[in-house]
This record gives C-alpha cells, structure tokens and sequence, in this order.
C-alpha cells in the first residue's frame, strides 16, 4: 500500500507544554484522565490575607481561582546566554517559551546545537498584556 504526498506533510516527533499541575505534556494527560482539578481555588479569608481589598474579594463576578505554574521562577539565563538582568526583566511567558522550545527539541531527540539539518517549530500562546506593553 503507498500513499500519495505531496511534500507539505508534517511529523510531531516532540512537544513541550507547562499547564497549572502539569510541567509536561504527559502529565497534564493523565490528569485530563484522571479528572485532576488542576486549578487553585481559595477561600475568602485566603484572599484578603493576600492583600485584596474586601470589595474585590465579595463582589459576586469575582472568581476566587489560579491556575498556577510550578517553577516559573527557576529560568536559568546563563544557559540561554542571557545577562542576569536581561533574564530578570525578560516577560516570564518568554522565559518558559525558552525552556518550553528547549525542552520540545530534547523530547524530539534533536541537539540544536550539533543537528546538521533544518528543525522547524511551532509554537503557541495565549494573548499576553504584558507584551503589549503600557
């Protein structure tokens, strides 16, 4: 049996992700099968003692839930070949795209460094305000 090509296939041979409860694609797997809840939720009392005022933490649309990312705090600038303040100011989102795309290239068995031929990437996110500046 062959099949026809036509030159514009593709293959996913790595992946990389970070989701609340999740660092790794595998893991947010088994928590969808599992029914994980992976989001935070809090209590009243937990908010203001975060420093919300009570007028935000009682208004009805308010929702008293986060998803949180574990690690996001742990970039290591210098082995992307960032200056320690470069990594300090760079938007966190951009930050866990490096480690996300190095970790997706690891996945896919390539060495971006040493691999002779082309790697092409896709990447995706969410809208950032942060990036849009203000």
């Amino acid at each position: 049996m062959s099949k026809q090509t036509n030159g514009l296939e593709i293959a996913v041979i790595g992946m990389s992700a970070r989701f609340p409860g999740a660092a790794d694609v595998h893991t947010f797997w088994d928590n969808l099968v599992n029914g994980k809840e992976s989001i935070t939720f809090f209590t009243a009392d937990e908010l203001l003692e975060s420093g919300l005022e009570p007028a935000a933490v009682s208004h009805p649309g308010y929702v008293r839930a986060k998803g949180y990312l574990e690690n996001s705090d742990q970039f290591d600038g210098s082995f992307f070949n960032y200056l320690p303040l470069e990594a300090e100011v760079m938007d966190p989102q951009v930050r866990i795209f490096h480690e996300c795309v190095w970790e997706a290239l690891e996945d896919a068995g390539y060495c971006a460094g040493t691999y002779p031929g082309l790697i092409g990437l896709y990447a995706g996110a969410a809208g950032s305000l942060y990036w849009q500046g203000g």
